[in-house]
């Protein structure tokens, strides 16, 4: 077996994951509690609302403590990359792992992207595009996310040169 990709990310991506993840998490918390509150201000006899926005409210508290505490480090660990001769090779996931290899002769674009969590602490993630779909490297730092597209995207060029 292949040993496993050499390159981890920037350890500042733990943070982006908690931000992203508590944001999306409490929006969806507040969309799915929203309503039980007002039923049960507007309709003394409909108790059983305040016991489902309490329920709601302890899924939403013991989510995000998974979500902001215990994932993040476990994702980082698992989360490698390594920019071979002829293949970009990926490797990621806690339970269910996934080992992409992407042949430079597939690749048909790279690019960077940041949103403002990302831009915030200074780095961006690189897309790799193939036939098949997209692979993406999140949280490098900028400079790092450039070169490194732009490695990608030399080597690409040359793999299907040789073609």
């Amino acid at each position: 077996m292949r040993p496993l990709p050499q390159n981890q990310l920037n350890p500042k991506v733990k943070s982006v994951w908690r931000i992203n993840d508590a944001i999306w998490l409490t929006a969806v918390y507040i969309v799915c509690v929203f309503a039980f509150p007002i039923v049960a201000l507007t309709d003394p006899t409909a108790g059983w609302a305040w016991a489902v926005a309490a329920a709601i409210t302890v899924a939403w508290v013991v989510a995000l403590i998974v979500l902001v505490v215990v994932l993040p480090p476990l994702r980082y660990m698992r989360w490698r990359y390594e920019v071979g001769e002829n293949e970009l090779d990926i490797a990621k996931g806690i339970i269910w792992r996934t080992r992409s290899v992407i042949p430079f002769v597939r690749v048909q674009n790279t690019d960077t992207k940041q949103g403002p969590i990302l831009r915030a602490f200074g780095m961006a993630s690189v897309t790799v595009a193939t036939a098949a779909g997209e692979h993406e490297i999140p949280g490098l730092a900028f400079e790092e996310a450039d070169v490194l597209r732009d490695r990608i995207a030399t080597q690409a060029r040359l793999a299907q040169e040789d073609v």
